[in-house]
């Protein structure tokens, strides 16, 4: 191979084999990004023919983490991550330690030494924030409740191993390290100091300057009308304060990219901005998943199967049975328990970036290294099947089970209006699910107009608030026949579903008619084709965002030039 274009050849070599693998994939029913792993081992070192340049691809992914962190940005502010603090962040913390333990557990039985079993744990809790968006983005529920919990819970595990990353050289040599030149004397106290003001200080500066500053960026540019320069300012923000970030503040790549999407999001221009980083956004990602499997050494699977098998039940089942535990105990339904676990049922990016760390400090033998690239591979691979499994599992649950009835059930305080709720919130009020962006104006019209209406929403601390505030709330998923019977629908005058959760809208309507004949419905999608479909079926009233924007600005256009009354309109 030609040294001086190995970036020429490693990239098309990498497409290529993604796209060759990534269509035979998608044809015999397993997710494309199955096939962009498998390229990543034909093309790695641990097969014959021909070696891509890992180091450059390893580059390039680190690329695709930046974008896809900085979509995730663009689309999940800081209220959100606020909005499931409550159930994120204990979650997440629980979480990473019961699996960390025992990964340390099983490492210790292989006589690893304390760092090693400690790197390990910890690389077996984190899971891919890359596959998750993924996995989401192909089943709609990036806007979802459990969607925005996932996410949250996430975002908190790598602010958890960041954490981590910093603290990890300087106490490399307490933790057993084989590596003389990692002595610090800098006192832990001094480290742990300096890691939490150069994270204050970077959040700081990006919510106060950040937030002012790129809008603006956004805005000067998209005067120019030059398309090419708006991408140009996306990409350049993303990539240029990822960096920054790093070489400033110490703070990692992905951490920085993301605080770069959360203060773009501000800006008027934040649809844009996601979509014009979106080509790039697939790219890149794709060249993160072929940079895994590149680095991974199949030989690990004949050598040690046992311990694969051990690696990847912790990630899967260990994962997925821990966090599906702490949500139901933080009361919260069965769907969502399982949603989440199901989202946690895997590794990737941090726990490579935690092992190669842990292998250059001397802590981590290479054996763990192989065993943790396994299973990243192999949890990859399995992570969709997991989601396709998480409704047969609670309909198994729930006819086998009184405890999973009764967690399905949920004896919780705000799954149910309280008994001094006035009588005009039972009979003849509107039913309005959601309260996201969309559902907080269409509540807000209702108290203008003096509309009793009672709302349907999955978010336990956004019922909590409201019900501070006087409002009738319950909380729970609506596609649940009892969320909707607990907002006293069979004797509701109006359901509105002000959810973009497209794949329950029918479920919900047809509850609803079912304990309503008589109900009227109003249903939002963002979709033309699901509009069209939905209007076909007759559900209901159907408002699809593009449309009614369109007739909204027609009808000022036609307001302006023909006021009402004027007899040029009398024909129409």
């Amino acid at each position: 191979m030609d040294h001086n274009i190995s970036l020429i050849t490693t990239v098309a070599a990498a497409f290529a084999g993604a796209l060759a693998f990534g269509f035979i994939a998608e044809k015999i029913k397993i997710p494309a990004l199955v096939g962009y792993l498998f390229a990543g081992i034909m093309i790695g070192p641990a097969t014959p023919g021909f070696v891509a340049d890992v180091h450059i691809a390893s580059q390039l992914s680190e690329i695709g983490v930046m974008l896809l962190m900085f979509g995730v940005g663009l689309h999940f502010s800081p209220s959100d991550l606020l909005a499931v603090r409550r159930i994120a962040i204990p979650g997440a913390v629980l979480q990473m330690g019961v699996t960390t333990a025992v990964g340390m557990a099983i490492a210790s039985w292989w006589a690893w030494s304390i760092g090693g079993s400690l790197i390990f744990g910890l690389s077996l809790a984190c899971a891919s924030t890359v596959v998750l968006l993924k996995s989401l983005e192909a089943r709609n529920m990036l806007s979802t409740m459990n969607g925005r919990i996932a996410i949250g819970w996430l975002v908190v595990q790598d602010l958890v191993t960041v954490m981590v990353l910093v603290l990890l050289p300087p106490l490399a040599g307490v933790l057993g390290s084989t590596t003389a030149a990692v002595a610090n004397s800098t006192p832990l106290w001094i480290t742990i100091g300096k890691t939490l003001l150069q994270v204050t200080a970077f959040i700081v500066l990006m919510l106060v300057v950040g937030r002012r500053a790129l809008p603006w960026m956004l805005w000067q540019v998209a005067r120019t009308g030059s398309r090419e320069l708006f991408t140009l300012s996306v990409v350049a923000s993303a990539i240029g304060i990822a960096y920054g970030a790093s070489l400033v503040f110490s703070v990692s790549f992905a951490l920085g990219a993301f605080f770069a999407g959360t203060v773009m999001r501000e800006s008027e221009f934040s649809h844009r901005a996601a979509e014009e980083s979106l080509p790039l956004r697939d790219a890149f990602s794709v060249l993160f998943f072929v940079s895994v499997g590149m680095v991974f050494d199949p030989n690990i699977l004949l050598a040690q199967p046992l311990r694969v098998l051990c690696v990847v039940a912790i990630i899967i089942l260990g994962n997925f049975f821990t966090a599906s535990a702490l949500v139901i105990i933080l009361r919260y339904p069965l769907n969502t328990a399982l949603s989440i676990g199901a989202s946690l049922g895997q590794i990737g990016e941090f726990s490579i970036i935690l092992a190669g760390l842990g292998l250059s400090l001397g802590l981590l033998p290479q054996e763990g290294m192989s065993l943790i690239l396994s299973g990243v591979l192999i949890s990859i691979a399995l992570n969709s099947f997991l989601f396709t499994l998480i409704e047969p599992i609670r309909k198994w649950a729930l006819s086998h089970s009184d405890l999973a009835r009764e967690l399905d059930q949920r004896q919780d305080p705000y799954a149910e209006l309280p008994m001094s709720t006035d009588r005009k919130y039972l009979e003849g009020q509107v039913v309005l699910i959601g309260y996201g962006r969309v559902g907080r104006r269409i509540a807000q019209a209702m108290d203008e107009g003096g509309i009793p209406y009672v709302i349907a929403e999955q978010n336990r601390e956004i019922v909590e608030d409201m019900r501070k505030l006087g409002i009738a709330a319950v909380s729970g998923n609506a596609a649940d026949p009892a969320v909707l019977i607990q907002a006293h629908i069979a004797k509701a005058a109006m359901l509105v579903i002000a959810t973009p959760d497209t794949l329950n809208v029918r479920h919900m309507a047809d509850t609803a008619r079912t304990l309503n004949p008589t109900i009227e419905i109003l249903l939002r999608t963002h979709s033309e084709d699901e509009s069209i479909m939905l209007r076909k079926e007759e559900i209901g009233d159907v408002f699809y965002g593009e449309e009614e924007l369109a007739k909204g600005m027609s009808s000022h256009i036609l307001n302006r030039f023909h006021p009402a009354g004027d007899s040029k309109l009398t024909h129409t």
